[in-house]
């Protein structure tokens, strides 16, 4: 695999200075990264087309990502609470170790709600279009994922077996690159919706259904173990991956009572 993009050697003065012979540039962060701008692109661009003009300050941007980001290691902390109880060193090291994207994608809904509500937008409007500007840094991250070596499936003997690191010589599901191309099937399907949709939310809302289904069908061959509910039976993933679907469902009858209308 390929975990470190690039390294940067630093001149000697730099290198004094900041302590560091060499920057690296991780695949995964990079990806991420990437994504992210992407991401924003699309927001400002759609959001300007689809919501009377609205123009999105770099500010939100900001937040959105601090949020996406603070929400994804909070919930790494609460997959091992033991461990980093246990290892305090590592839990303020808050750009080492894992990120949990159903945190990142709770947090920044919860903080576009809150965005909207406070600015008079159209709420349901602009989740839709996050909702499909997100899932890019999903399926970029994912890929990240792959050349990390991390978030890997159960050992199989099919031909789509892949080798790692760790475990080493063993043939693993490459689920990283199941779950990239999933969610380019609904990063398409959601563009397609979203061109036909009779009222605002039902792009998210089918964003929530969708990511909830990939998740919950892949944790049953994910191969890191990452906690679970019921002596195994459900993987913490799945857990939410269960609320978030009972959620949407509330959500969904209570959209279709109030009709938000597209404007």
């Amino acid at each position: 695999m390929h975990p470190k993009l690039f390294t940067i050697p630093l001149p000697d003065f730099l290198s004094r200075l900041l302590g560091v012979i060499n920057i690296t540039i991780y695949t995964y962060a990079f990806c991420i990264v990437l994504g992210a701008v992407i991401a924003s692109l699309l927001i400002k661009r759609m959001s300007k087309a689809a919501l009377n003009g609205l123009v999105l300050p770099n500010s939100f941007f900001y937040k959105i990502f601090l949020a996406g980001f603070i929400g994804g290691k909070l919930f790494c902390y609460l997959e091992a609470p033991v461990f980093y109880i246990n290892n305090p060193a590592a839990a303020l090291n808050i750009f080492s170790g894992g990120f949990v994207c159903y945190g990142s994608v709770i947090f920044i809904a919860l903080f576009v709600i809150f965005y909207c509500r406070k600015n008079k937008i159209n709420t349901y409007g602009l989740l839709d279009i996050i909702a499909i500007a997100a899932v890019i840094p999903q399926i970029l991250g994912r890929l990240g994922c792959f050349f990390a070596g991390c978030c890997y499936g159960k050992p199989t003997d099919s031909y789509l077996g892949v080798v790692f690191p760790n475990p080493a010589a063993v043939h693993v599901h490459p689920t990283q690159l199941y779950e990239a191309v999933l969610l380019s099937i609904v990063f398409i399907s959601m563009l397609i919706a979203n061109k036909h949709k009779k009222i605002n939310g039902q792009v998210f809302m089918f964003y929530v259904f969708a990511y909830a289904a990939v998740r919950f069908s892949l944790e049953f061959i994910r191969g890191d173990f990452r906690g679970s509910f019921f002596n195994g039976l459900i993987s913490h993933s799945q857990a939410i991956a269960i609320a978030t679907l009972c959620l949407a469902s509330f959500l969904f009858f209570k959209l279709k009572k109030e009709y938000q209308p597209i404007t």
